[in-house]
Order: C-alpha cells, then structure tokens, then sequence
C-alpha cells in the first residue's frame, strides 16, 4: 500500500430488518472521511455491504417463509438503496454470500489450518443470536423476566452444546498486547483501547469458530456439517472486496492494509481482538486502525422496538434533507461518545448553522454580486490588513483541519468550520459593502473579492459533509468539480473573472417550529 492510498470501511450491516440510524450514522462518518481524503489528494477506496450469513438471518427468513437467499436479496438491496439516499461516495458494496466472498473466507480458513491455530473439539456456553456472540458465565446476567441476557448488549443468550472448530485464540493474548503497544493508534479512541486491552489482559480463551446447528452460511472446507462461524465469515470481507487471495492484484496491492475500520464500539471486540489475531495467524497484515464510535440515542435513550423510539433515516431525510442530517450527525455527536437525536436539536441545528450562517451569507453575497458587480467576481486591486488577516486565518488552519480528520476528529473539525462562517458573516456586516459601493467603488470590489473568497473556501472545508449545498456553491462560483480540493483554498487564481456566476437556488431552508 503506497502512502497515497486511503482504504476505509463501514462495518457490513446485518440485514435482518429494515436499516436504522446507526447504519446511516457509521456510513456518513466513513464517507466524510472519504470524500476529505479525496480532496486532500489520496486515491481513496471506501467499502460498505451487507453481513448475510449466520442463524439469525435463518431465522428471520424461516419466519417469513422464505429461501434464506432471496429474503438477503430483498434486504440487502435496501441498504444498498440507503448508500444513494445518503449520498455516500462508496466505490464498492460487498455482500457476503458473493462467489468472491466465498473465495477469500475459504482461504482464510486454509491459511488458518495450516498454521496450526484451527482445532476441533466441543463447545458448550452461551451464545446471542441476536449477536452472534459468545460470552463468558461473568458476561451474563437474567434481566427482569428472568432470561439470561448479555451484561454489554442486553441481547437473550442461550445454552449450546455442539461440536466445534476452534480457533487458537489463547496463544495470541501476548502477541496481541505487544502489537497494541507498538501500535499505539490502532485502536481509538483512547477509551476503547483501554477498554480492549484490559479485556485481552483478563486472559483470552479459544474462540469457537464453526456451528453445526444451522446450514446457512460458508461451510467448512472438507467437513460439510459446519459452518464458518459468522465473525470470522463476515470480517473478512474488507479482504474480498480487494480480490483476496490474489495479492498481486492492483486493488490489494494499492489499498491493503486497510487506513481505518469505521465501527460501532458494540463490535469493537471483534474487529481489535479477534480480526487481528486471525489476520497474523494468517500471516497478513494487520489494519492501521480500528475506530469504534458511540451509539444514537433517541431522547437520551437507546433505540429500541420495544420503547418504540427507533428513528428511520429515510424519514428524517424526507422531512429535512440529507446534507442536514450529514450535518447534524457529525456537528453534534462527539465521535468517540454516544450521541442523542432529538428533533427540537437538529431543527435548531438547521436553522443557526446552514440557513442563518452558511446559507444566508452565501445568498446574501452572491444577491449582492448580481445587483452591483454584474454577476462577476470583482478583481480586486488592493487587500486591506482586515481582509488579508480573514483569508490568512482560515488558509493556515488547513493543515490542523488535516490533523482533525487524521485523528477523526470530525466533530471539532465541523466546528472549525463553522466558526469561519461567522466570522466570514461578520466580516460582511461590518464591512457595509451596500453602503461603500456608493463612496469607494474599488473598496467594494476588494470587500466582494475577500468574502467570495471565504465562501470559496468555506465550502470546500464543508464539501466532504454537505456535497450537495456546497456543490452547488462552488458551481455557482464556476469552480469545477476537478477544482474541488484544498489545494485550491491557497490557489488565489482560481476564480475565472469575466463570467458570470451561476444562482444555486436556496440551500436551506428555515425551519418552522411547527414543522
């Protein structure tokens, strides 16, 4: 993998019911990453996909009387449909019961055999269903119906007894904390790797990596009556969606090891414990890192059919737009916490950041422009120090917004940017530029000059979130979408004089509190 090349991934949702918030959350933090890194310069390859394997998709498709593949088919189009609805910048969309799936997940387990860390024996514990997760005596508790439940997920478990491949997960503990140790940013944020490697520090058992219980799912090379435990079937498709086992093709090459697994903190064991044992056992390279975000609260709570507080994102999306929920999801969630949607807040949001502040003063300047420049960008003939020290500002802090977006740090990130905005809006209305243009002309044209240049560059900061309002900005100053990048923010000959400039149209409109 060259220096240049940026692979980032979504976890593969589960498509056992209709998508949620949380796959709409984990896509949009991916794709903004994705489309910053694109602007930033990098040949960026960003997976998302569906998980279509295990007993819980079974179970599902028996209940609604279906073929477990046709039943994957319906659901799985639906989260395919949501990365278009979301606008994400996705170039790839990986399903699991893919014939270049298949192929990958069977050679892993080969590779795994042959090192010796597979082994078959019994298993009897407790397994969810719901999260296709086993857990330890310590891990379970009954809840108030009395039913042994998951203490991390609250998920039912129930007792299985059933013959078993296992994976030598024991024999990694050490070789695990050591690659923890020298790679101290492979798991963020801090909180998890603590997290993490207290777990692995508790002692690691050997892992069960094959059911015989059902029959859908890949099965087990030579011993047909297993099935490749799902985690082990499902992780490995950041490897399929690169042509594994053919290392020596260009998307491989380009783009393994993987830059970041964008996850949620409930999967987080899987992917910083397990995911890396079976990739060294394998002998390949581990992923650069593993980010695990909080979750969605609705109202202070977490989603649950049975509170009856789940949020559709198809339906926020219709009522509001998806550049406002992109907005909203990376302006007011803190990354590395679990974050609260209420619709009094995200109304808010709408109304003070995009249609007061970036909305208005884009309408506001470009309206100006029509009526006292002609529709054109004005040549400035001098800079002031007030209008100097604006641009300056902002073009020096690009290399800290790099560092943000490295860190994902997306929430200070939009913030940032946020904070240009109204200084920009303030710049303006402390400028007067309605009242110079009577008494000094050419001052006029430096003031339009200084802030047509703040919107240029404020939209860029802001395209990897809201694509559509800023693609519409920026095509209304003629800035062509090959043009969108930062190193345009410090191209000062960018702006294509004697032509006209474009109307975007409103970009936000304000929300009513009826609404």
């Amino acid at each position: 993998m060259s220096d240049n090349n940026f692979y980032i991934t979504t976890p593969i949702y589960y498509p056992s019911g209709k998508p949620h918030m949380g796959h709409a959350y984990s896509s949009i933090i991916a794709d903004v990453i994705a489309r910053f890194k694109r602007i930033e310069g990098f040949n960026v390859y960003y997976l998302t996909g569906t998980d279509e394997h295990g007993l819980k998709i079974q179970r599902e498709a028996e209940k609604n009387n279906k073929d477990p593949k046709i039943f994957c088919d319906e659901i799985s189009k639906k989260f395919k449909d949501l990365t278009k609805t979301l606008n994400l910048s996705n170039n790839d969309f990986i399903r699991t019961t893919e014939n270049r799936h298949l192929k990958s997940v069977t050679e892993i387990w080969s590779r795994l055999v042959k090192s010796g860390d597979i082994y078959l024996d019994k298993y009897s514990g407790w397994y969810s269903v719901s999260d296709e997760a086993y857990y330890d005596e310590d891990e379970i508790e009954k809840n108030n119906k009395g039913e042994n439940t998951s203490k991390s997920s609250g998920s039912k478990v129930e007792w299985v007894e059933e013959e078993s491949y296992f994976f030598k997960l024991s024999s990694w503990e050490k070789k695990l904390l050591k690659f923890y140790e020298e790679n101290s940013n492979f798991i963020l944020p801090q909180s998890r790797k603590n997290e993490v490697v207290s777990f692995v520090k508790r002692g690691l058992k050997d892992l069960s990596v094959s059911r015989t219980s059902f029959t859908w799912g890949i099965k087990v090379p030579k011993n047909e009556k297993h099935v490749i435990y799902v985690w082990l079937d499902a992780l490995t498709n950041y490897l399929s969606a690169l042509n594994f086992p053919d290392e020596q093709n260009k998307l491989y090459k380009d783009f393994w090891p993987a830059s970041v697994h964008i996850i949620g903190k409930d999967i987080l064991r899987f992917h910083a414990v397990y995911w890396p044992a079976f990739l060294m056992a394998a002998g390949l390279k581990c992923p650069q890192r593993v980010f695990g975000h909080g979750w969605i609260l609705s109202d202070d709570k977490k989603m649950s059919k049975s509170i009856g507080n789940i949020l559709d994102p198809l339906e926020i999306i219709d009522k509001f737009g998806i550049d406002q929920l992109r907005y909203y999801l990376i302006k007011e969630v803190s990354l590395g916490n679990d974050g609260n949607i209420s619709m009094y807040n995200l109304k808010n949001c709408i109304n003070n950041d995009l249609a007061n502040n970036y909305g208005n003063l884009c309408q506001r300047v470009l309206t100006f422009v029509e009526k006292n420049c002609d529709n054109e960008i004005p040549r400035p003939e001098a800079l002031n120090e007030k209008d100097k020290k604006l641009i300056k500002r902002l073009k020096d802090e690009v290399k800290n917004m790099i560092d943000l977006i490295n860190r994902q740090d997306l929430n200070t990130y939009v913030k940032k940017v946020v904070e240009f905005s109204f200084e920009s809006n303030k710049y303006f209305n402390d400028s007067e530029p309605w009242k110079v243009v009577k008494s000094d002309p050419k001052r006029m044209q430096s003031i339009i000059y200084t802030i047509l240049e703040q919107i240029k560059n404020i939209s860029i900061l802001l395209n990897p979130i809201i694509p559509f309002a800023t693609n519409k900005i920026l095509y209304a100053l003629n800035i062509e979408e090959k043009e969108i990048s930062l190193k345009t923010i410090s191209n000062e000959k960018i702006f294509k004089y004697n032509k006209k400039l474009k109307k975007p149209g409103i970009l936000f409109r304000k929300i009513e509190n009826d609404n």
